[in-house]
């Protein structure tokens, strides 16, 4: 059995650790952490998808796709656990507290107005989840 290491005085996971471990999650399949590629891919699904409701209905505005983009986040995460990416992708939001799903409103908002600045959802937060994540109290697992 592998015992933690230290850095600097700070405890580290074994070589062998996988994200999500410390959170108690599988390594892998159904309630296992989503990998950042499945993450990505729904990111883009997402925003294409917002891309074409703002080129219908708003000239292609930015700031209007933006908005589309996390109005999307906030009601679809609130409301069925996921993203149109999400779902498409096989992932789901769960609260880190006690794990239900769908996150709550305010949880869903503090994520998607993360994600919309794009920079936490590409920043890690430590334990195998995004920044985004982490602030918001949310983890993206594997259906």
């Amino acid at each position: 059995m592998h015992q933690p290491s230290t850095y600097c005085g700070a405890v580290t996971a074994p070589a062998d650790a996988w994200p999500g471990q410390g959170l108690g999650l599988p390594e892998s399949g159904r309630g296992s952490l989503a990998a950042p590629g499945r993450r990505v891919a729904a990111l883009t699904v997402d925003w294409l998808a917002c891309s074409l409701v703002s080129f219908a209905f708003f000239d292609y505005n930015p700031v209007v796709t933006l908005g589309i983009f996390v109005l999307e986040q906030v009601l679809l995460i609130a409301t069925l656990g996921g993203s149109f990416g999400h779902v498409l992708l096989g992932m789901r939001v769960h609260r880190t507290v006690d794990g239900a799903t769908p996150p709550a409103p305010l949880a869903a908002l503090v994520r998607a107005v993360l994600v919309g600045l794009f920079v936490p959802a590409l920043l890690p937060g430590g334990d195998g989840r995004q920044l985004h994540d982490k602030a918001a109290g949310t983890l993206l697992l594997r259906r």
